[in-house]
């Protein structure tokens, strides 16, 4: 008996961003969890001053939002320190990027 596996995506670029439920289906979550996200600033909304309803959200914003997830999963972080830990991460990202530009990163 074969087995058959199906899978599925979505396109998420600054031409077909992601709704509120659709972000929230991404991650197996609420659209109460992706609202925090926003309140704590894991993820940005391209219109800030629009109602939840209307937001969209950017491949990034996905990538952040799953990466949340793990967070809560994983290690039982909350919010607001998972929005601290995502934003280290960014920073040493960042930072290794620009030793590697001048030449200056020795296996780090």
């Amino acid at each position: 008996m074969a087995t058959v596996s199906v899978t599925t995506g979505t396109v998420v670029s600054a031409s077909q961003p992601l709704a509120l439920r659709e972000l929230a289906h991404a991650c197996g979550a609420d659209t109460a969890w992706v609202i925090e996200l926003v309140e704590v600033g894991i993820v940005q909304v391209s219109v800030p001053d629009a109602a939840p309803e209307r937001w969209q959200f950017e491949s990034d914003a996905l990538q952040r939002a799953l990466d949340a997830r793990r967070l809560e999963r994983d290690f039982g972080v909350g919010l607001d320190a998972a929005a601290l830990i995502l934003d280290l991460q960014h920073e040493v990202r960042r930072l290794k990027s620009m030793l590697r530009a001048h030449g200056l990163q020795r296996g780090v």
